[in-house]
């Protein structure tokens, strides 16, 4: 029997397919609390993003979001139960309730946004496709990648988008479909397809991967608008709210010079923008069922969004990814986060 955050679905051959779905009301803070963790969806072990250490520890950039969250709820960013998901039965989770959230390098699109039951909380990294190829083909630019066995993942916004490209400047390619991240960059390694498509950081995150890494190289063509971000359920505003600006916390800190390490002296700031993130200003938190304190755990526990892509993604981890548009708005980028007043 379905409960009360369930939805009737019909999931064949990795495409979802939607028949008398009804949107209800959920509590997901109330079971959240109940059961003493968040539930989160991360990928099935990307770099950066969303992997465990050798410890059997999630990282990264997703998993911070999870952690913000776990923090702003139960005031412990450790709080988080990780289920491993490939882009096939990530939707199919979220749906049914075997996660609360889903944080998984996922593409905010019109179609998951308005016909799956589903909201997109915002943006915490802004990306786009692109290709990677071994050196030894001598290959300068997408545009010279005609007749090319690719390996790419199925469930992903990428088989469209590659086909798109493809059409679009009277190109054939062969595609050579994998199930998981773990597979595509494996049919690769082996030599079953001449270049690996994804998002540009997924690439990065593989690539450190691969037994040469030096030998292989992402072409300089962006084809797609990848804006990634965390997934709820409809039907939960109170849960939609709360994971939105958890997310919305971090650029916000931020922006105002907010980090882990200074956030307890922050305390005392005469900013009644600080004071209000802070919590020393008015309970903001209140109306989403959250302590005063909420936004203050995030950042000491989880940090600033800053910090967080400079350790998994940023130039401080192995991906070396340059902020660009993922920086602030207030520094040439465009992460923005209303303000919290």
């Amino acid at each position: 029997m379905l409960n009360k955050k369930h939805l009737v679905l019909l999931a064949s051959a990795g495409t979802l397919a939607l028949t008398g779905v009804t949107t209800v009301q959920a509590d997901t803070l109330e079971d959240t609390r109940n059961n003493g963790a968040v539930q989160c969806g991360v990928s099935d072990g990307l770099p950066g993003f969303s992997s465990p250490d050798d410890q059997g520890n999630w990282q990264g950039l997703d998993v911070d979001v999870c952690r913000a969250v776990a923090a702003a709820v139960l005031g412990d960013s450790e709080a988080v139960d990780y289920i491993s998901l490939n882009a096939v039965e990530r939707f199919t989770a979220l749906q049914s309730g075997e996660v609360d959230v889903l944080s998984r390098n996922t593409t905010w699109t019109t179609t998951r946004d308005t016909t799956l039951g589903l909201n997109f909380t915002g943006v915490n990294f802004y990306d786009g496709i692109g290709f990677m190829i071994n050196r030894d083909l001598g290959v300068g630019s997408a545009k010279e990648l005609d007749g090319a066995a690719i390996c790419v993942q199925s469930g992903t916004t990428t088989e469209l988008n590659v086909a798109d490209y493809f059409r679009a400047n009277d190109m054939q390619f062969d595609p050579i479909v994998f199930d998981t991240s773990e597979q595509t960059v494996g049919g690769y390694q082996a030599g079953r397809c001449d270049v690996l498509t994804s998002d540009t950081s997924q690439l990065a995150a593989l690539r450190i991967q691969l037994d040469n890494p030096k030998g292989s190289m992402i072409l300089p063509e962006i084809i797609s608008k990848e804006p990634l971000g965390p997934v709820v359920r409809q039907g939960d505003d109170t849960w939609f709210n709360i994971v939105k600006w958890s997310l919305f916390a971090m650029i916000n800190a931020e922006e105002y010079g907010i980090n882990s390490a200074n956030v307890d002296d922050m305390l005392s700031s005469e900013d009644p923008n600080i004071a209000r993130i802070l919590g020393q200003s008015d309970n903001y938190g209140e109306a989403m069922g959250l302590e005063a304190d909420w936004a203050y755990n995030i950042i000491k526990q989880v940090g600033n969004y800053g910090e967080s892509f400079d350790r998994n993604v940023g130039m401080d981890s192995p991906l070396e990814i340059e902020r660009g548009v993922n920086a602030l708005w207030t520094e040439g980028g465009i992460q923005y986060a209303p303000p919290i007043r």
